[in-house]
């Protein structure tokens, strides 16, 4: 790399206005997207309701083989892993969490939940932890990181964010002197504060604390054992990163694979594999991060539910409503808020337009609202990340 090209990709604004040091203890938001328009309805599953097997009767989930929760709801066999986190009450559930898009367009929903904005009113600009994090003040290159090849519009207008499949993508490559290296460049760049300045200095830095890392990624704490595939492996990623202290605030990850229009399954299938993969990789991360349950919440949403009757292919069409979930100590857990019953899809189509499925009777941003609220605390200013909404309490948090 020559001196050209390593001084475009560290120097950032260098005034001491917008240089911070990486935040040793802070609390991470791990915000996981199930892309495609999860089915939640087989996932927490309202067993004790007879219109659920009547119109589902490919579909639904055997209250035999249900794991119950309570009077009304059962995990998905699938869902095993987190049965424990649920009673335990780290892990906690909202229904019929939705956008007020009506559109039923996967693009559409996902644009609209990661910008944090409403089909009425002006856009808010930007993504909403974008906002969050210029709120905060986050500069450290890794305040916020996306787990993947492509930054998720839910960043779009943070101050930094880095993108990244793995921690090796990120320092000094094939050497054992990274420390050598920095106090060379520091001693190159460091007096020219108009070229590199605080935040390349810092940048430096956090090289050379992710390649004094263990090279071969470390081992899973406490017999940890995290699926074997890319979501199973960004998600031990993100783990390394909280248990290293870099500063991490923000992590979002991907899992997709849900638009289960045809032969969705329901004990088994193409869902069952998705919900398993999405169980295991949860508990795996709550296993690795057992000393370090303090310094993170996770939360998975999607952009719409699914139809509450199964179509003629044995799958499920687009929905509105879905169940969002939120793990970690500062969780309410071992509940599942909303109400219930909610209206079917023939009694809420009668006057609305767009797809039916469960009601959408939480406001989306109500409930990321929350969740920001106990990991940053009252500083927030929700006002300014979610411009123009209502935010009423949900009780999740």
């Amino acid at each position: 790399m020559n001196r050209r090209t390593f001084i475009s990709r560290l120097s950032l604004a260098a005034t001491p206005a917008l240089a911070a040091t990486p935040r040793e203890e802070t609390h991470t938001l791990v915000h996981v997207f199930l892309r495609g328009g999860a089915d939640t309805l087989n996932m927490f599953v309202p067993y004790a309701d007879d219109r659920y097997h009547r119109l589902r009767p490919g579909l639904a989930i055997p209250a035999r083989e249900a794991i119950r929760l309570n009077d009304h709801y059962a995990l998905h066999p699938a869902m095993k892993p987190l049965e424990p986190l649920f009673k335990s009450g780290r892990l906690g559930v909202v229904q019929s969490v939705g956008v007020d898009n009506t559109s039923g367009s996967h693009f559409d929903c996902q644009d609209q939940m990661e910008h944090g904005d409403s089909m009425h009113g002006s856009p808010a600009g930007g993504g909403w932890l974008g906002r969050f994090l210029r709120q905060q003040g986050s500069t450290s290159a890794l305040a916020a990181v996306a787990i993947g090849t492509a930054l998720p519009e839910s960043l779009r207008g943070a101050p930094a964010a880095s993108v990244l499949e793995r921690i090796g993508d990120i320092g000094f490559k094939n050497t054992q002197d990274a420390d050598g290296i920095v106090k060379v460049l520091e001693g190159m760049y460091g007096g020219e504060p108009g070229l590199l300045g605080r935040r390349g200095i810092e940048t430096l830095e956090l090289f050379r604390r992710i390649s004094a890392m263990p090279g071969d990624g470390g081992s899973p704490e406490h017999g940890a054992q995290y699926p074997r595939d890319s979501f199973g492996s960004g998600l031990r990623e993100i783990a390394r990163l909280i248990k290293a202290g870099l500063g991490l605030q923000v992590a979002c990850i991907d899992l997709g694979g849900w638009d289960t229009h045809f032969f969705q399954g329901g004990t088994t299938g193409p869902q069952a594999e998705r919900i398993q993969t999405l169980a295991e990789g949860l508990a795996a991360l709550d296993t690795d991060l057992k000393d370090h349950r303090n310094r993170y919440t996770v939360m998975v949403a999607t952009e719409f539910g699914r139809r509450i009757y199964e179509n003629a292919s044995l799958g499920t069409d687009h929905g509105r409503g879905f169940a969002l979930m939120a793990l970690g100590d500062r969780v309410k857990g071992g509940r599942v808020l909303g109400s219930w019953p909610i209206q079917a899809e023939e009694d809420l189509n009668l006057n609305t337009p767009g797809p039916g499925g469960l009601h959408a009777e939480t406001d989306y941003r109500a409930v990321f609202a929350e969740v920001l609220h106990a990991c940053f605390g009252p500083s927030v200013a929700m006002a300014k990340v979610f411009p123009q909404a209502r935010l009423p309490a949900v009780g999740l948090m």
